[in-house]
């Protein structure tokens, strides 16, 4: 891969779903899929929103280990990012990434309390394409 940014980022870009792993209490991977992120920074940090109450809040608090997976249908590639996951209840970060519409899912708005950010950022990825995979380090 000659430019890992932009082949990975216009792979992420095209994505109409992002798949994000946190570990269980039993040290379990656990996968969901998600709307994709609200923010992009470059391949390495990636915003997205949540319900304060879910599960996934719950696991990220005990162990911020996670990964995130985008895919390709269409041409059959993929990526797995390896990092941490932060979440953030804060009103600046909620602000970040609010959009109109959101009251559908938080009612109370910006300030809802069940309202909250999951802040990724990768070390780490692996790209698939064409029946082989390639690891790469983000700096």
């Amino acid at each position: 891969m000659r430019d890992k940014i932009k082949t990975v980022g216009n792979l992420i870009d095209k994505a109409s779903v992002a798949f994000i792993a946190s570990i269980d209490e039993d040290g379990f991977p656990n996968m969901k899929a998600m709307l994709v992120p609200r923010i992009r920074q470059d391949i390495k940090t990636f915003y997205f929103t949540t319900n304060t109450s879910s599960m996934r809040v719950r696991q990220y608090l005990k162990n911020d280990k996670a990964s995130i997976y985008f895919y390709d249908k269409r041409f059959f590639r993929g990526v797995m990012l390896v990092g941490n996951m932060e979440v953030f209840t804060d009103k600046d970060s909620k602000e970040l990434i609010w959009r109109e519409g959101d009251e559908m899912y938080y009612p109370k708005g910006v300030t809802d309390e069940d309202y909250a950010v999951l802040r990724f950022t990768a070390f780490k990825g692996r790209y698939y394409r064409n029946f082989s995979s390639e690891d790469f380090n983000i700096e």
